[in-house]
């Protein structure tokens, strides 16, 4: 369909080549918003556990006999611990030391500001730990005393928690990507579909239809719509002026012409010179060719435009050349030549009568034309299996081994056609008819060998 056609790629292919680019993107930019959005909120989450151990520890600590004491609470670790598997490490610091836990922990090296709560990341132990240091302050022996406590947790856990919700967040980015481009997909499917929509009803329609375009379209294919709509109303005016031309041609050129003719015949019998009379004859044999050659590319012209916009209809083969046959008998009778038609049962097809006809009287003609005085023709209607041919066999000497196949070419003609009036367009006319209805044209020697035999065949309907 899209042969001689300068093609430059695929609207659809390059719709969906944006779209699913566009997903792509959208779908990375989901990935990382969302990664960021789990780590954030894993990381407060696992904070606000490790604020409310150290705070449960520092609520602990009281002041008993003027000393401070911690009771830590058995809760105040094991919510930690029914986070992750990871280990845990505290320390109580005042300003004379460590009161009790990991006196090495590298967190709260600093005075925290009671009620501010300071978050760290370190090492420790070797492995990496996220720690918070909250502070108060106790009345000792009537003393303000600040108590800072510090809980630090590994950090494996969270890791293994923030792989999970790594490939959480993959699995969204995944799921985003493979919906887009199905949504992409069916975007692109849906954005081309007025245009082949528009495509498969110009290309149901018949030769003949030249309707302008007036279903619904899109407002951004309007201006090739009324594009189209244009051309198809330039195309109607030009096919109609070519039709009127070809009418008008044909009766400017052959009426002078006859009239021509009828005058020198007329000439020719009131001349007495021998001279004059062989010039006139001349005259009236070079009229003959125009007069052929004229009306026989006329038409092939005609025969040309026909084909293009082929007309449709059941045509009667055999009744066809059965009349072409008592047409042309007059004429074959001046030659005295005897015409015969033969019916080999109801030969039909489907395709342009006024076409089949120029062909069968083309051929027939030519047959007429070439063939001797006391000479006969036989013209055979047949019906043989999915085929209708017609077939014209006469006695005008053959071709005698010519390349049959170059005489159905444009002003081609045979060896035997010298001293004949001719254009050698018949044949070829003959042909290009025969084929634009799917059938084919055979030229053979004759069966008694006398003559040619020149077969039209056809598919049947």
């Amino acid at each position: 369909m899209s042969a001689g056609v300068n093609l430059s790629g695929s609207i659809r292919r390059r719709l969906l080549a944006q779209l699913v680019g566009s997903a792509a993107l959208l779908a990375a930019l989901l990935f990382f918003a969302v990664l960021g959005f789990v780590r954030n909120v894993a990381e407060e989450s696992h904070d606000r556990i490790l604020l409310a151990s150290a705070t449960s520890i520092l609520d602990s600590v009281s002041v008993h006999s003027g000393e401070l004491t911690a009771d830590i609470p058995y809760a105040a670790l094991s919510m930690l611990g029914n986070v992750s598997d990871d280990r845990v490490f505290y320390k109580i610091t005042r300003p004379a030391g460590t009161l009790t836990g990991y006196a090495d922990l590298p967190v709260g090296g600093l005075p925290v500001p009671p009620g501010q709560p300071v978050f760290e990341t370190a090492r420790y132990k070797g492995e990496g730990v996220r720690a918070v240091t909250i502070s108060r302050r106790l009345s000792v022996q009537g003393a303000p005393v600040p108590v800072q406590v510090s809980v630090a947790q590994t950090r494996t856990g969270q890791a293994a928690l923030l792989e999970r919700l790594s490939w959480s967040a993959l699995y969204i980015g995944a799921g985003f990507f493979v919906l887009a481009s199905a949504l992409a997909f069916w975007s692109a499917q849906s954005s081309i579909k007025p245009l082949r929509s528009l495509t498969e009803a110009i290309s149901r329609r018949g030769p003949k239809d030249l309707r302008p375009v007036t279903r619904p379209v899109p407002s951004e294919m309007s201006p090739l719509v009324s594009s189209l709509n244009s051309f198809i109303r330039r195309l109607q005016v030009s096919l109609a002026r070519s039709e009127d031309f070809i009418a008008e041609a044909a009766h400017r050129v052959r009426t002078p012409l006859a009239t021509v003719r009828t005058q020198a015949e007329v000439t020719l019998m009131r001349v007495e010179k021998e001279n004059n009379r062989a010039s006139l004859r001349e005259m009236i044999r070079a009229i003959d060719e125009s007069s052929r050659a004229a009306g026989q590319l006329l038409d092939h012209a005609m025969v040309s435009f026909r084909t293009d916009s082929l007309e449709q209809e059941d045509v009667n083969l055999t009744e066809l050349a059965r009349d072409l046959t008592e047409r042309l008998r007059p004429v074959a009778e001046l030659k005295d030549i005897a015409l015969h038609f033969e019916s080999g049962g109801a030969a039909s097809v489907k395709g342009d009568n006024i076409l089949l006809q120029n062909a069968v009287r083309n051929v027939l003609d030519n047959a007429i034309k070439y063939s001797g005085q006391d000479s006969e023709i036989w013209v055979r209607a047949s019906c043989t299996g999915n085929q209708s041919c017609i077939e014209i066999e006469d006695q005008a000497g053959g071709f005698a081994g010519e390349d049959t196949e170059a005489l159905t070419r444009r002003f081609v003609r045979g060896a035997n056609a010298k001293d004949t009036i001719g254009s050698g367009l018949g044949l070829t006319i003959a042909r290009e008819v025969a084929e634009a209805h799917g059938g084919s044209l055979m030229i053979n020697d004759s069966h008694t060998g006398a003559g040619a035999c020149v077969t039209l065949c056809f598919p049947s309907p």
